[in-house]
């Protein structure tokens, strides 16, 4: 279950550690937030934007930390609070990698909006989308077809 509190609740050094912690995985700092997590951290935990610690690392395309918060339970199919959801979110940022593992971990390829497979049609993303599980129902007349690049026909 993810977790998120209220700010204005906490004490300043907490909000200033939580702040670190998730800069930590979107640098990709493993050393640093592996040890929180294994402290206690809940590896669920979000920030003000809806974003977990796996959402944040799998959107920088750091794999080993990806792997290593979902080994501590780090939830693939959680959404922001824009409503994206981090697979998609690694299909866009042409993270194939961690797109692979977080779909072998159970990440749900049609959450969210874009989902992820709507967003690997869309950027043109073919490689993925048997990774993802993707059936000719998946693409409907909604979803924007890629535009064919310069030189293409």
């Amino acid at each position: 279950m993810a977790t998120k509190a209220d700010p204005a609740s906490l004490p300043p050094d907490t909000v200033e550690f939580a702040h670190r912690m998730f800069e930590a995985a979107r640098a990709g700092n493993s050393e640093l937030l592996i040890a929180a997590v294994d402290a206690g951290l809940p590896v669920n935990i979000l920030n003000d934007k809806g974003n977990s610690l796996l959402m944040l690392a799998a959107y920088a395309g750091h794999l080993d930390l990806t792997k290593k918060l979902l080994d501590r339970g780090g939830d693939p199919n959680l959404l922001n609070d824009l409503g994206q959801s981090m697979i998609a979110g690694a299909v866009f940022k042409a993270h194939d990698d961690v797109v692979r593992v977080l779909a072998e971990k159970g990440a749900d390829p049609r959450l969210g909006k874009p989902n992820a497979i709507q967003a690997a049609h869309i950027f043109g993303r073919t490689q993925l989308m048997d990774v993802l599980g993707a059936t000719e129902g998946d693409i409907g007349p909604d979803v924007p077809t890629p535009l064919a690049r310069e030189g293409e026909v």
